[in-house]
């Protein structure tokens, strides 16, 4: 038997100076209610995004969907395992007086929830520029089925990227320096969850607002001509869901990017208070990105609106079918209307002028 300490406590002879020189919380309670108040918003808002987010999936089967399926599902996965398990659970319940397994498998799946939570948005982006500056190339590759695997490698690859942060030091507890596991370890998050996905998320956004720049300029040119665009030139409501989700992102984690590194390089969260409650602020903003793409959805998507009310409503679920379906079922009519008036020229005998003319 192996005998786990508790790695995060103080030992007897170093508690009296450690807390003298811990850090106050100036928050106090305050982040013990937040947190609670937005598990109790969140995790219920989130389940409602998921039901009619799979509606929709169902009902028009998009990729575009499956993405932001997975999106909430990695939400209430944060959800549960920073705010419930890691906030409230472990800090202000049982103080961190856990074994230093417990703390460290935990700290790995919340990282794990966080970096597929955040890296769910990725492929969504990238649906999305192919589909407005790629469109033929995105009707033959994106399909529901393939945006399911493309998810499941997401997932993966962010499991696996939560491996390393189980040597992740607790930065309220921590009052030595950070060392050079430290650094690595501060430098690969800032950058898994915050400066790649931006870079990403920069990029292809600005190809799709100048690709539908573009096209705006070119309706413009048809117009004064008084020709028509075939291509449109109007914000879809898909990419004004992207823009707002990918925004919203880059604005309320920025704040917690910017203090682990002021903690890393200038001043410690365990020594200094001014860090302390900056890092609280941070760590609360960065959360509120887990509870708030709902309320995106529902001012940007009409489908999505209707679909929440059909739940809320118990309303049952009508699945349209595939369109290839719906194109042989028009084939047919067409077909059928057009021997239809065939057989009807077959039948009708021919007016006596008509009869004249041929003779």
């Amino acid at each position: 038997m192996i005998d786990w300490h508790n790695g995060t406590a103080p030992g007897q002879r170093e508690d009296e100076r450690s807390a003298q020189e811990r850090s106050e919380c100036v928050l106090a309670y305050i982040p013990v209610i937040y947190y609670s108040a937005l598990l109790c918003v969140g995790v219920p808002v989130n389940i409602l995004t998921l039901v009619a987010l799979y509606r929709l999936a169902v009902r028009t089967q998009k990729a575009l969907y499956v993405y932001l399926l997975a999106l909430t599902g990695s939400d209430i996965l944060s959800q549960l395992f920073i705010i419930f398990v890691g906030f409230l659970l472990e800090t202000a319940v049982f103080h961190r007086d856990v074994p230093v397994l417990l703390l460290r498998s935990v700290s790995m799946m919340e990282f794990s929830a966080n970096h597929a939570s955040i890296w769910a948005t990725v492929p969504l982006t990238v649906d999305r520029y192919v589909a407005l500056c790629h469109p033929l190339l995105h009707r033959q590759i994106s399909y529901p089925a393939r945006a399911r695997r493309i998810i499941a490698a997401v997932f993966t690859l962010a499991l696996a990227s939560g491996v390393p942060f189980f040597w992740w030091s607790d930065m309220w507890r921590v009052s030595h320096a950070p060392n050079n596991l430290d650094t690595a370890l501060v430098w690969t998050h800032v950058t898994i969850i915050y400066f790649l996905p931006c870079c990403i998320f920069l990029v292809l956004n600005s190809l799709i607002i100048l690709r539908l720049r573009k096209r705006q300029r070119q309706q413009m040119c048809q117009d004064e001509s008084g020709q028509q665009l075939a291509l449109p030139g109007k914000l879809g409501k898909s990419t004004a869901m992207l823009l707002a989700v990918t925004s919203v992102f880059a604005i309320l984690w920025a704040p917690r990017t910017g203090v682990v590194l002021y903690h890393l390089y200038v001043s410690s969260v365990h020594n200094d208070w001014r860090v302390h409650l900056a890092y609280d602020l941070a760590n609360m903003l960065a959360m509120l990105n887990t509870a708030v793409n709902f309320f995106l959805y529902c001012f940007v998507s009409k489908p999505f609106r209707a679909a929440v009310r059909d739940v809320l409503l118990f309303r049952g679920l009508h699945p349209r079918r595939p369109l290839h379906q719906q194109r042989s079922a028009a084939n047919a009519s067409t077909s059928s209307i057009s021997s239809t008036k065939r057989s009807q020229r077959e039948v009708t005998p021919l007016s006596p002028k008509r009869a004249d003319i041929k003779m």
